[in-house]
């Protein structure tokens, strides 16, 4: 399994994608306050942060007994690099789009 598919198959989770966005929006965080934000259990954010951690996405610090993370930013470029290298599919099939709502706009059919 490459990088970039275990990185993907970390967010594919919706618990795991939202926790990597709040550490993106807020930047590095204890585990005690991303478990208390949380929906479910704090031993279920643990390992969700498992996930993360080992599928690269998020960095863990250690300091005394309390855990911090943070977002991994060169996974997350590896995302957008991906991404950006498979735009021209996206702005095709757009496009694509366009024309055809352009040749029937309300969507009817004959």
């Amino acid at each position: 399994m490459t990088q970039l598919t275990r990185t993907f198959a970390a967010l594919a989770d919706d618990t795991r994608l939202d926790l990597v966005e709040k550490l993106l929006r807020r930047g590095e965080l204890p585990a005690g306050t991303l478990a208390a934000e949380a929906t479910i259990s704090a031993p279920a954010i643990s390992r969700h942060l498992k996930v993360l951690r080992e599928a690269g996405v998020i960095r863990q610090r250690v300091e005394g007994t309390h855990r911090y993370y943070s977002a991994n930013a060169d996974a997350l470029r590896a995302v957008n690099g991906w991404t950006m290298d498979h735009r021209a599919f996206w702005a095709s099939s757009l496009d694509r789009l366009d024309t055809l709502l352009a040749l029937d706009p309300e969507g009817e059919e004959e």
